[in-house]
């Protein structure tokens, strides 16, 4: 690539760049975050009690991964995240495109979502425990009140984007009502729906952590805090570390799909 297609790339934000620089870019940034790690931790800047050298955290990754235990714990977060974003998902979806559908609809919810959306999901896990227990079953609850009305808000105001001039003419046509959201509503704003799915599985991830740090036996958030107890600082970069590529292993698949199912949105 010529200096002057790069710097032609650079003055024009948003136009697309090639596919090699997209993947230079992206290796040069770990590249960068890594090497200061390094610098930190080897130049004596930051003690090891508060961030631990880049091998030491490999090391406790591979010792892990060979006794069966991090796939252990990876597996029994995964089950948490992904039951309570399918739950969460099955009802927001189709609850979403009819309350930006019908205004009725949005006058009864929109007051009870709004409010309950700027809740700390924090405060309610001590409410989960005594309502529902100490199991699987209280994570899960913690994944789902974290995105559920987020993602409500979010798909109606997609569906709210629609153009009126479609649902009409599906009406003129003689569409029903119920037809209507999914025959109309649904393939116009499939797109904006599976970003919002996108987005709010990394909220999911983030809400794991709060979900196991209380009365949890297995999961990342779960040993991040015993490691916590005994200062073992190098378990606990490595928990945050598998959730980070859990996450991204995940938006990167919602980017196929969301090519795949929406290739004119593309």
């Amino acid at each position: 690539m010529s200096d002057q297609s790069l710097l032609k790339s650079i003055r024009t934000p948003f136009r697309a760049i090639p596919r090699g620089l997209a993947v230079t870019l992206s290796v040069l940034v770990w590249v960068l975050v890594i090497a200061g790690w390094f610098a930190l931790t080897y130049s004596g800047v930051v003690k090891e009690m508060f961030l631990p050298r880049p091998e030491a955290v490999f090391m406790t990754t591979i010792k892990m991964a060979a006794d069966g235990s991090l796939w252990e714990h990876m597996l029994a977060s995964v089950q948490v995240v992904l039951i309570g974003f399918v739950v969460s998902s099955l009802v927001a979806v189709p609850l979403g495109l009819t309350m930006g559908t019908y205004r009725i609809v949005q006058a009864f919810l929109d007051p009870l979502v709004n409010f309950i959306r700027y809740l700390p999901v924090t405060s309610f896990v001590p409410l989960f425990i005594l309502w529902i227990g100490i199991g699987i079953e209280q994570r899960v609850a913690v994944i789902i009140f974290g995105i559920f009305f987020q993602q409500l808000v979010m798909i109606a105001d997609s569906a709210r984007g629609v153009p009126r001039d479609l649902v009409n003419a599906a009406y003129t046509l003689g569409t029903r009502r119920v037809d209507t959201v999914f025959h109309i509503v649904l393939p116009a704003t499939l797109p904006n729906v599976l970003d919002v799915l996108r987005v709010t599985m990394g909220w999911a991830w983030t809400y794991l952590v709060v979900a196991e740090l209380v009365a949890a036996r297995s999961g990342l958030g779960y040993i991040s805090l015993k490691a916590m107890r005994g200062f073992q600082v190098d378990v606990i970069f490595m928990a945050i570390a598998m959730i980070g590529i859990l996450g991204l292993f995940t938006d990167q698949l919602f980017r196929i799909v969301r090519r795949v199912a929406a290739p004119w949105a593309n």
